[in-house]
C-alpha cells in the first residue's frame, strides 16, 4: 500500500488526492494554509480544524479510489490511524 511506493509514485498519488478532495466544500473546512487531503496518510490530520461541524468525506472521489471506510480524518487521521494501524 502507501508504505511500498516509490517517493515519485506518493507525491504523484498526493497531487490525484489533492486534485481531486473535496476537503474545501466540508462544513468543518477552516480556511487556513492547508490543501485538504486528509485521508492521505503522509498529509495527516489538519492542525486548523479542530470542530467536527459534518463530514462529507463519504462524498469524496478519493473516498471511493482509495476504498476508504471512515470519515473526519482532518480530525481523527487518516485510514490507517483510525484503524488502528
Amino acid at each position: 500500500m502507501e508504505g511500498e511506493m516509490t517517493p515519485e509514485e506518493m507525491e504523484k498519488k498526493k497531487q490525484m488526492v489533492l486534485s481531486t478532495c473535496t476537503c474545501k466544500s466540508c462544513p468543518s473546512w477552516v480556511e487556513c494554509d492547508e490543501a485538504g487531503g486528509y485521508c492521505f496518510a503522509p498529509i495527516g490530520k489538519s492542525a486548523c480544524i479542530t470542530e467536527e461541524k459534518g463530514c462529507i468525506c463519504g462524498g469524496c472521489p478519493v473516498y471511493a479510489q482509495m476504498d476508504l471506510k471512515h470519515g473526519y480524518y482532518c480530525t481523527k487521521g487518516s485510514e490507517k490511524e483510525q484503524a488502528g494501524m
